[in-house]
């Protein structure tokens, strides 16, 4: 007999079974030989099998009523409670009759999600027209104080009203300049060159008339500027299907954001005036350092006191982000570009993400394009992050004692910088498949409110701390091994003045000067490039920084025959040039940040990396070109000390303004009082030069 049912299970019910089955058929040997057990078969399985059910239900039967779990004096029944679950789920289910202000309190929500549009609106419009009364308030006590608030709240209406009419008739004003843009597009093969004709004649004559009023120097910078363009253009990827169009608009916003900012009044105090806020708002980051650390937090300035700077910002930016405040600065600022320089959306956002976060930041504002992007447009993004800094880390150069107005000039100016060099340097050779039609979207902050958004923005910061703090001793202990090290061996020469900024100086001295930093100071600058380019920025501004600490302390200029400090003029290049991560330390955090986004690209990534570095250092150089064609350098230096310097070197052209109104205050206290020139606040080489300036009579130059 078969006794395939009994093997489905090895339990002990079922071994019973198999074993009365076992000698069952032990009885009768030769009952299936024979045919007369057929009908048995089946009564056997059968009882086989409601036997072992049997057996199963009396040890379930038995467990339940055993199961009982022992908790002192307290015996809970499973099978009890199952139960009285059971009862309450039905109770629960059962209608219950709702009092009266259970009745009150659902008719009022459901009365709040029927209206929710229009409850919003009211008190949308309450808390506006309350901030609104403020402003007047506060415009009619004293305009001059509440003169800030009224611009922003002015720019604010302004943007809020521009997308409102936007969204809700795009459609309108498209198809209302539509004509216009194709009467453009129709007309543009000659229309294209004409604009270029009067944008060179316009660049010579302002060329001739600044070079006339502020002497030669700024010729220097922008043989520097077309330099830079025909080095791109050499070294190009695809030299011959370079699109002019981004690199001339990028070159042309430079100038119009320099001009605005450096030679404009307006411009230069609005962006002097963020500057100082930016610096005091820093500040306050002193509350919690002194906290943390005590009352003497500024005797380890690095560690104590820049580096808690980079914590706060971190936590502002990362609230700003939380509350969609950066992604529609960025948006607008990347559509700006788009539109005037015809770059792609995805590159546009990532360039105008640089501006106020890193380099491994702003790529995930558009992470769910990055897979889709062309390699012309990852070489983009790739120079973007190399020509800019994060704002995280400028508090922290401000800190050092750098011009913040130079700095905030130095980021905006760079971003459009960035995109011309890099569709310069590598020109675009396939069709980008995201535009403005595919609805791009920027990534939303995963914060759940403020207080987690700002929670996260402070822990965010614990790598980058960690990472400039290790990077910063690291290099530091190298660069002072390699100067042991170079020294040792200039000394078998009979140089032992050897070091690792001398040979950096001597390489990158002729683009220093080229960017017109004056002879004198371009081997100081090139040492500064060579701290940033094969170290890091943070090296290079704190080098900086001491040099501006000892010009504004008036000391000797040269000592030994050594500079010691450089020019207003020369920092301010400076600044500009050192303003951008490209350097070969942020080579490694921008490949493995990107693969790491984009895995797919992966291979590009790696290919295109060194060049967008060498694209960032060229697109710095190129916005510190631009500063030094419109540069000019304020009296940040006293005057005996102006004039005390300029018989030893070519600072300021013979006709130079601030030498100029320097020589008459000191001819006109001449003529009022004797005690100046004996005092010896004035050297004898100052009246000489002063002499020959303004050409005085015999009675102020014997």
């Amino acid at each position: 007999m078969e006794l395939t049912e009994t093997k489905r299970d090895r339990s002990g019910v079922h071994n019973l079974a198999f074993q009365q089955q076992e000698q069952k058929s032990s009885k009768t040997p030769f009952s299936g030989v024979c045919g007369e057990n057929d009908s048995d078969d089946g009564v056997d399985d059968t009882n086989l099998k409601g036997l072992g059910d049997n057996l199963q239900r009396i040890k379930t039967s038995q467990n339940k009523e055993t199961v009982h779990i022992n908790q002192g004096d307290e015996y809970i029944n499973i099978e009890s409670d199952l139960h009285e679950n059971k009862r309450a789920s039905i109770d629960d289910e059962q209608p219950r009759l709702k009092g009266h202000l259970e009745k009150r309190y659902d008719e009022v929500c459901e009365f709040c999600k029927k209206h929710k549009t229009r409850i919003h609106y009211v008190v949308y419009g309450i808390l506006i027209t309350a901030y609104l009364a403020v402003v007047i308030a506060a415009c009619t006590l004293n305009f001059q104080r509440a003169l800030p608030l009224f611009v922003v709240t002015v720019l604010a209406i302004f943007f809020i009203c521009w997308d409102f009419f936007i969204a809700k008739y795009e459609d309108r004003i498209a198809a209302f300049f539509s004509p216009g843009d194709q009467y453009l597009k129709k007309q543009w093969f000659w229309l294209k060159w004409v604009l270029c004709a009067a944008l060179i004649v316009m660049i010579i004559c302002w060329l001739i008339f600044d070079t006339t009023k502020r002497g030669s120097r700024q010729l220097i910078s922008f043989g520097g500027l077309v330099m830079y363009v025909v080095l791109m253009l050499i070294f190009s990827k695809y030299p011959t299907q370079v699109a002019w169009r981004p690199v001339f608009s990028g070159i042309g916003m430079q100038f119009i954001l320099g001009i605005l900012i450096l030679r404009t009044k307006v411009g230069f105090d609005v962006f002097n005036w963020l500057g100082i806020q930016i610096q005091t708002f820093l500040e306050y980051s002193d509350a919690g350092a002194k906290f943390v650390f005590g009352d003497k937090y500024t005797d380890h300035f690095f560690a104590f006191k820049v580096l808690p700077i980079v914590v706060f910002f971190s936590t502002v930016m990362s609230m700003l982000y939380h509350v969609g405040f950066m992604q529609w600065l960025v948006g607008k600022v990347g559509w700006i570009m788009h539109v005037f320089m015809g770059t792609t959306p995805v590159e546009s956002l990532v360039a105008a993400g640089n501006i106020f976060v890193g380099q491994t930041e702003s790529p995930l504002l558009v992470r769910p394009y990055l897979p889709y992007i062309t390699k012309s447009e990852l070489h983009a993004v790739m120079t973007a992050g190399f020509s800019t800094i994060a704002g995280s880390v400028l508090g922290a150069y401000i800190s050092f004692g750098v011009s913040s107005s130079h700095l905030l000039t130095a980021s905006v100016m760079s971003a459009p910088a960035s995109l011309a060099v890099s569709k310069l340097f590598w020109p675009e050779t396939e069709k980008p498949l995201v535009t403005l039609r595919s609805g791009i979207q920027m990534a939303k902050s995963e914060s759940k409110n403020l207080l987690e958004a700002a929670s996260q923005g402070a822990s965010t910061s614990i790598g980058l701390v960690a990472n400039i703090a290790v990077n910063v001793i690291s290099f530091l202990a190298l660069l002072s091994f390699l100067d042991s090290a170079l020294s040792w061996v200039g000394n078998l020469f009979d140089y032992p003045q050897l070091t690792f900024e001398n040979i950096c100086a001597y390489v990158f001295m002729p683009f220093s000067f080229m960017m017109g930093v004056d002879w004198e100071d371009s081997f100081i600058v090139g040492g500064l490039l060579g701290y940033k380019t094969f170290f890091n920025e943070f090296l290079a501004y704190e080098r900086l920084s001491k040099l501006i600490q000892k010009r504004e302390k008036g000391g000797s200029m040269y000592i030994n025959g050594v500079k010691q400090y450089m020019t207003v003029r020369s920092e301010v290049i400076a600044t500009y040039a050192l303003c951008g991560f490209a350097n070969f330390g942020s080579l490694g955090l921008v490949i493995g940040g990107l693969t790491s986004i984009a895995p797919s690209k992966k291979k590009e990534i790696a290919n295109g990396a060194f060049r967008a570095m060498i694209a960032g250092t060229v697109a710095c150089f190129m916005t510190a070109c631009v500063a030094g064609m419109l540069t000019v350098p304020r009296l940040e230096v006293p005057c005996r000390i102006l004039l005390g310097n300029a018989s030893n070197f070519t600072d300021f052209p013979a006709n130079s303004t601030e030498l100029v109104e320097c020589c008459q205050q000191l001819f006109t206290s001449a003529n009022y009082s004797e005690e100046i020139f004996p005092r010896g606040n004035y050297s004898l080489n100052s009246w000489k030069v002063c002499c020959q300036i303004l050409g005085q009579p015999a009675f102020h130059c014997t």
